[in-house]
Formats: C-alpha cells, structure tokens, sequence
C-alpha cells in the first residue's frame, strides 16, 4: 500500500550562510525559559558545522517584580531592574557571550532586521504589532509564537508573507492559522500581580514545557535542515500533544473551523470541530 504523502520545509539557505540574527520579544514565563535554552542551540549548531551559530538579541521593556521572581530566573536583588538586560547580562557572563539586551517595548515603527523573530508575549495587541512588523520586513525569514494558559498551549512557526517567494510552500504564520489570537477587540486576562494568584491560576512548570518545545522545533530544523510539522497544540493536564503538520489542507481547516472570536460583552461556544487540546487557545507567556 502507498504510504501517504508527506510535505517537507526547508530550511532557508540564508540562514546557513552565516551567523543567525534571532530577536526574542518578551522575557516573562516563557520568554525567559526558553531565551535560557538558546546557549545550547547555539553550541549545537556550531558543534555540527553551522558557521556562526546563533546572534541573539532579546527585547522587553518590563522591570523586575517581587512576583516574577517565583516563576522566572531572577533574584530578589533584581526587582526594579530591566529583564532584558537582567537576563542576557546573566547568560554572557556565565556562557562567554555577546548577546544583547533592548530595554524597551517593540512598535509597529521597529524595523525588524532579524532572520528569527521569537514571540512570547501576553497580550493580542503585542501579537498583532509583531504580525504587521514581521510582515513588513524583507529580512524576518521565519516568526515562532508561543502562546500559553494555565496548562495547555501553542507553538506556530510561520513564514512573513514578504520574505517567501511566489508559489512557495509559505508555512502560514499564527496571525493565519489562529486569528484571534490578534484580534484586539477580545479581552486580554491580565497577568496577576500577585504570585500566589499567578501560581494558582497556572500549573508550574507550563512556560518551561512550551519553551522547551519551541527549543526542540527550532533545534530538529537546524539539525535535520528540514520539518515536516512546524507548530503544536499542547494540553498538558491531559498530556496530549497535537503536531501542525506543514499540509495546506490541515491549514485550510483550522482557518475555516476557527470559531467566532468573543468580542467584548458577548458570549460565543467553543468550536465543535477540533479536538479538544486545539480549542483552547492563549495570548499569554
């Protein structure tokens, strides 16, 4: 019996030529966790021949609060101090590197000049000015979102419709896969300030899982050169793991099978036609 086809992307050329320039906005749970595996990419990549590895920098405007530290890699003698500059400082100090830090909020006026743009932010608003300035750089060749909530998750992989060439085989970025994520008129949970309430309202341990896997995603590209999925659903309290396949007819039926997004003061039913672990969907780290 024929074995069903299986559709592969490629890794761009561009990012085998040279150094990697890879940009992380944010650096809460899941910015934090997963910027602290980027060492390891980085070592992995050069160990197996890439010449320059990985060029990071990492951008967030948030200071350090009392409640961050419980959840996060910073100690009480960094409350009131920058993350992005907290963090990066920590990890050239202790891996012998040059990284950089931007101690400042993204807009729609930043000129992206990165060849990876990793999203880890908690807002639909910060998701929708990173889906317009992605998409208006030539340079941005690939956008990794993560999304959270107390224990599920998504990781999408998508290709900014500038940088691909016509007929392509794009991978669709999250902005098309999961609309709503960006949609601005559906209300945002605001992060708890208190770290009792955020421990409550989240599992320990979720941004570490979805940072991981965003890790292993960007790492198997750069190893194998290649991936025949490039996203996932996770639902961790029932531990099932849902891949996105790079398949235009698995793309169609998630943006058609999307449901209404709940717009401020109405009620909409969740989507009957997804597995439960891809219904519920996060703009949060």
């Amino acid at each position: 019996m024929a074995q069903p086809q299986v559709n592969v992307h490629h890794l761009h050329p561009r990012l085998l030529s040279g150094p990697v320039s890879l940009l992380v906005v944010g650096c809460g749970g899941t910015g934090s966790a997963f910027t602290s595996t980027l060492p390891y990419l980085h070592q992995a990549m050069r160990a197996l021949g890439h010449p320059g590895g990985l060029r990071v920098t990492v951008a967030d405007g948030d200071v350090v609060s009392e409640s961050n530290i419980v959840r996060q890699p910073f100690s009480i003698h960094q409350v009131g101090k920058n993350k992005a500059v907290e963090l990066v400082t920590g990890i050239n100090r202790w891996w012998g590197l040059n990284w950089s830090a931007h101690p400042h909020y993204l807009t729609v006026k930043d000129h992206l000049d990165f060849d990876i743009v990793v999203g880890c932010v908690d807002t639909r608003a910060a998701r929708a000015m990173l889906a317009k300035t992605t998409n208006a750089s030539a340079a941005v060749r690939y956008w990794l979102d993560a999304g959270n909530g107390p224990d599920f998750g998504q990781i999408i992989l998508g290709e900014p419709q500038v940088a691909i060439k016509p007929n392509a085989l794009r991978l669709p970025t999250v902005a098309e896969l999961l609309p709503e994520t960006v949609d601005e008129s559906i209300v945002d949970t605001t992060p708890s300030c208190s770290a009792f309430e955020a421990l409550t309202r989240q599992a320990p341990g979720t941004n570490h899982v979805i940072a991981q896997h965003m890790f292993f995603l960007l790492g198997q590209l750069f190893r194998l050169g290649q991936l025949d999925h490039h996203g996932l659903f996770l639902n961790l309290a029932s531990g099932i793991v849902q891949p996105i396949p790079v398949d235009p007819k698995q793309w169609e039926l998630m943006m058609t099978s999307v449901p209404a997004p709940k717009r401020r003061g109405k009620m909409n039913r969740p989507s009957t036609t997804r597995p439960r672990a891809t219904r519920r969907r996060a703009a949060h780290r």
